[in-house]
């Protein structure tokens, strides 16, 4: 079983030999990032933004754990309120830790979280079409394709596209409950019964 949690100061040296390890293989998919992030400096630091963008309400990182050890990494970023409230979904799993169906469930327990704890209503992501366990990743978790951006990623000096993913939130079964209640208690408070409506 895995679980989601916010990084603290306390995950810093073992997020650092996460990064390391798995550095080779996530630089196979996304742009590198610069040397000077893997120093334990660098871990703290970044774990000190992710704090700060938490409490800012910009954007949300977490571990993904199995049994206190780091197998991955998923964030919400790009937090856009009012009248949005969506962000962008971004994960990562250890290349030994690939395969076991750990992005799947980390993938379901931050929708949860996005919806219950954080009151967003859409989440989007972006995959290419060549990582088709990703797209298997997203698709169980309810994300469907909305559209495709042609030679939108440069990697290793190759040109890739992008598909599009987004993912309408529901609420939960006691938030549609409270809502359904407080719809009920509004009509029954502004109801005219000389209305024509």
């Amino acid at each position: 079983m895995i679980e989601i949690h916010p990084p603290t100061f306390d995950d810093a040296e073992a997020l650092l030999e996460f990064e390391l390890e798995n550095r080779a293989y996530f630089e196979s998919w996304i742009n590198a990032r610069e040397d000077s992030y893997y120093n334990l400096s660098s871990v703290r630091q970044a774990i000190a933004t992710a704090q700060e963008d938490a409490s800012a309400d910009r954007a949300y990182q977490f571990l993904v754990k199995r049994n206190k050890v780091i197998v991955g990494r998923v964030n919400l970023s790009g937090v856009t309120r009012p009248y949005f409230n969506k962000a962008s979904l971004g994960y990562r799993i250890g290349e030994r830790f690939a395969g076991d169906g750990y992005a799947t469930k980390a993938v379901e327990l931050v929708l949860n979280k996005a919806r219950d704890d954080v009151d967003l209503w859409r989440i989007e992501a972006m995959v290419r079409p060549e990582n088709q366990a990703s797209f298997r990743v997203l698709t169980r978790n309810g994300f469907t394709v909305y559209g495709t951006a042609r030679r939108s990623m440069k990697l290793h000096g190759i040109w890739y596209d992008l598909l599009h993913f987004e993912c309408h939130l529901q609420p939960s079964a006691r938030d549609a409950a409270h809502s359904v209640a407080e719809l009920g208690t509004a009509s029954i408070s502004s109801g005219n019964p000389d209305s024509d409506m």
